[in-house]
């Protein structure tokens, strides 16, 4: 018999016990590729479940949830492929039973529920992600778990939704659900649930999200059953080590395409949420034979704000999905599940944005992981630079329209951009699944469920980065308050840093959220916490475009026109960044031969082919990487809720001799190299 920790009674693991049956006439592969085949649509009939019963417009609508099967491992043996957020297949749920189990077995009918990052070990990444586990028994013999998650309009804390950047800590951001019974031997434990509705503005909606896991759940164990009454306990302990093993192979296979060695690269968030002070992400990659170990030294210290990411320095698996992406392109084929973290390493110092400890606040942490995977992509464009693409949009922002009362609160729509260009392909425009896969919410149900009226919801023209092959085009969404409320706009991100191209690709053009634009009224906003709306009141966002691949004079005048045509891109910049000239709305090969020969305004390159911007250029001059590592160094060996503050203050006194706007504003040469050196004074005289 195996214990919930996947060992059997002598010791042995499930897997060793598992290869030990398949010595000695246990099942075959195609019996346990079929089982494992069951096991898939297991999952995807479970998401179906939850999404269905669901009574959110973000869960319903936008998919903003996941289901899977874990065997003993606590590792998912089957995950969906086309349903739900993709980004959380590697996550691991032994920790989080074993706080819940700690004086208490689990039983069938039982379900444990929670949403604390700190308190499931990183199960959850912020508080309005539920987590339900559910013990699946073959007899009275615990074989394996369901999992389900949902995104909850409300957990209480100080603003609706519960998420805004400005938090500073996660005792501001709601309701922490340590790891608990939520239901026990089949019925719901009354007080969890009173607890949980007195603690939520939205306590309908969650209540009908929650049963809504529970239906999956439920989904889940009937089908296990039938299975594990066909094989047994020890022939779906055998599946599981199957699927576990088979995708840890060929993720090693995939990897293994890749050229061996070390790469580093580094990005930047645009602010740390107090102020105007952008935030560092470094990773150094290293490829050795089909595993690699991402290092996040140098990455800034954690924040007095919600960018914050808690990982107990472990891989964690919304910080991988890079990696998934690039596994699955390799492998299209692949089957989902926890064994392709066996073939990712891990580093991240601690008391930084992707370690953060005590009790710093998590809710905006896709912020900072959208930008781990163009940071990411940076290093391993470098070992692969025919397979990876240039920078996506690098931003998620969830659009949220809060009634006044706070009666309802709604995503209008999750925001993205488009996904970077890659060597023989444009990027997807209006699409990017760096970290999830959401679905876009129909414009006809978020005018009758949502006080809004949209006026325009379409691809942003010209924000792609112009390239041989061009940047997935940005996203533009305005509508109309019908009534009194809020806007929140949690992930706003890339309006100071582009979205970086490669090989002589441009990078894409910079975010932008607008209020009553055009208006004498008009504000630009850069950090939302709360901002109030009126009726009346118009918002427009345009999300950022993403990086262009190759030279744009490379780039077919035929696909420059259907660009045009398609409304990607206008005829001006047809001309001015490909050099293609349109008369009537086809190519003048004449004007457009003489237009190439005379070039065109060109990015500058980095060495490893990185076009990262003006912006970026400018940042770079004024505070080095070489001296920012320094810093970084210096700032680790103080204590954790010092070390943000003092780098706030330091870049805030260099920043004070640099223009207004900086490093959107231009400063020249002599500027930034007193910049430059007054950076290093301070660096040198951190003790």
């Amino acid at each position: 018999m195996l214990s919930t920790d996947g060992t059997s009674a002598d010791g042995t693991s499930a897997a060793a016990t598992s290869a030990a049956g398949m010595n000695t006439g246990g099942m075959n592969t195609v019996e346990k590729d079929v089982a494992h085949t069951r096991l898939q649509a297991t999952v995807e009939e479970m998401c179906l479940t939850l999404q269905r019963a669901s009574r959110s417009l973000y869960v319903r609508d936008a998919a903003d949830f996941a289901c899977a099967v874990a065997d003993l491992s606590g590792r998912f043996i089957a995950y969906p492929q086309h349903v739900g957020v993709s980004g959380f297949l590697g996550l691991d749920l032994r920790r989080t039973i074993e706080t819940a189990t700690a004086d208490e077995p689990l039983r069938p009918g039982d379900v444990l529920l929670t949403n604390d990052p700190y308190l499931s070990h990183g199960l959850s990444t912020h508080l309005p992600d539920i987590h339900a586990i559910a013990p699946y028994f073959e007899g009275d013999e615990l074989i394996g778990y369901g999992w389900a998650f949902v995104h909850v309009s409300d957990v209480g804390g100080r603003v609706p939704s519960s998420v805004s950047v400005v938090n500073d800590s996660i005792f501001a951001e709601g309701l922490r659900i340590p790891p608990l019974r939520y239901v026990r031997a089949g019925a719901i434990v009354p007080e969890v649930e009173a607890i949980l509705a007195a603690n939520s503005r939205t306590a309908e909606a969650n209540r009908g999200d929650l049963h809504a896991m529970l239906a999956a759940l439920t989904t889940g164990r009937r089908r296990i059953a039938e299975l594990s009454g066909e094989l047994g306990s020890d022939g779906f302990a055998e599946v599981g080590a199957f699927a576990r093993a088979q995708s840890a192979a060929r993720a090693r296979a995939a990897l293994r395409t890749l050229q061996d060695g070390t790469y580093r690269f580094e990005d930047y968030l645009d602010n740390d949420g107090v102020g105007q002070t952008p935030l560092r992400i470094v990773v150094t990659a290293t490829v050795a034979d089909g595993h690699v170990h991402l290092d996040l030294t140098g990455t800034d210290p954690q924040v007095e704000a919600a960018l914050n990411m808690v990982t107990f320095g472990e891989a964690h698996s919304w910080v991988v999905t890079r990696l998934f992406a690039l596994i699955g392109t390799l492998d299209p084929t692949i089957p989902l599940g926890g064994g392709l973290m066996e073939a990712i390493g891990f580093q991240a110092p601690e008391g930084t944005l992707l370690n953060a400890v005590g009790s710093a606040a998590t809710g905006v942490r896709h912020a900072t992981t959208s930008r781990v995977n163009d940071v990411v992509s940076g290093a391993l464009i470098q070992a692969a630079p025919e397979v990876l693409p240039a920078a996506s949009s690098g931003l998620v922002v969830p659009v949220v329209f809060a009634a006044r009362d706070g009666s309802r609160i709604d995503v209008v729509q999750p925001m993205v951009g488009g996904t970077g260009a890659r060597k023989g392909s444009d990027g997807a425009d209006g699409r990017d699944s760096g970290i999830s896969n959401l679905s876009n919410n129909s414009v006809e149900i978020v005018e009758s469920d949502v006080s809004v009226r949209v006026l325009r919801y379409a691809t942003r023209p010209d924000s792609g980065g112009a390239g041989r092959w061009r940047g997935g085009s940005g996203l533009e969404l305005e509508f109309e308050a019908l009534a009194d409320g809020a806007l929140l706009a949690r992930g706003l991100e890339r309006l100071r840093f582009r979205p970086w191209g490669f090989a002589g690709g441009s990078p894409g053009a910079a975010t932008e959220l607008v209020v009553n634009e055009g208006t004498p009224r008009e504000e630009r906003l850069s950090i939302v916490d709360v901002h109030p709306l009126r009726a009346g009141d118009r918002v427009v966002l345009r999300t950022a475009g993403a990086g262009g691949y190759g030279d744009p004079l490379e780039r077919d005048p035929a696909a420059v026109r259907d660009d045009v045509e398609a409304g990607f891109i206008t005829a001006e910049h047809a001309r001015d960044a490909y050099g293609v000239v349109l008369v009537d709305g086809e190519v003048d090969e004449e004007a457009t031969g003489e237009r190439r020969s005379q070039g065109v305004r060109a990015p500058a390159i980095r060495p490893e082919g990185h076009s990262l911007g003006a912006e970026r250029d400018r940042w770079d001059a004024a505070f080095p990487p070489a001296v920012t590592d320094l810093l970084q160094e210096r700032l680790q060996v103080l204590p954790a809720a010092v070390r943000s503050p003092r780098r706030r203050a330091l870049v805030a006194e260099v920043l004070a001799a640099l223009p207004d706007g900086f490093p959107v504003a231009d400063a020249d040469d002599a500027a930034l190299a007193r910049a430059a050196a007054r950076f290093r004074e301070l660096v040198d005289a951190v003790q």
